[in-house]
């Protein structure tokens, strides 16, 4: 036995099923709550649809419109929201023990770019060599980087060694 199709979207005409409806006619005035036959009867008179807009009140909204074109506005909708919505990206920011302040800036003003935008962002402090045996002077770097960042961003991953660099994730407030 096959179960029927689940239609996505509100139900329209025949496919409201309730007794009574509360009835906004096209032009957006209240009609008043009816029996689902009258509301019908006036869609089809107007050579409309009746569409259920408020499915769960008591008793259902239903509304005269054109269906089509109700449905090209709900997508004109959602995709509008899809445009303004922003992907949070993780952007990267390297930088070794011993950088020179100039060179700290030059990284900090980008940093300040990317929580502007909303982006996250990971510190990698790369230890070559020797420089491994000095992880404190990396910690003070990072210590230093979460610091002067305070007001603008919060830090979501404390900083860390992974082998042989040392990670802190920072996410804009």
């Amino acid at each position: 036995m096959q179960t029927p199709p689940v239609k996505d979207g509100p139900r329209i005409n025949d496919e409201i099923r309730v007794p009574r409806v509360l009835l906004i006619d096209q032009n957006g005035e209240k009609q008043g709550e009816m029996p689902t036959s009258a509301a019908l009867e006036a869609a089809e008179e107007a050579g409309l649809d009746l569409v259920e807009i408020v499915p769960n009140a008591n008793p259902p909204v239903c509304k005269i419109l054109d269906y089509g074109k109700f449905k090209f506005q709900e997508q004109k909708k959602k995709n509008e929201a899809r445009k303004r919505q922003k992907v949070v990206e993780l952007k990267e920011i390297k930088l070794r023990p011993n950088i020179d302040v100039h060179d700290y800036e030059v990284k900090a003003k980008s940093m300040h770019r990317f929580f502007e935008e909303g982006d996250k962002v990971k510190v990698t402090l790369r230890f070559r060599g020797r420089e491994m045996a000095h992880p404190e002077l990396g910690m003070k770097l990072l210590l230093k980087v979460k610091a002067d960042f305070d007001e603008v961003a919060k830090v979501e991953y404390e900083p860390r060694m992974e082998g042989r660099q040392m990670i802190m994730i920072l996410a804009p407030r």
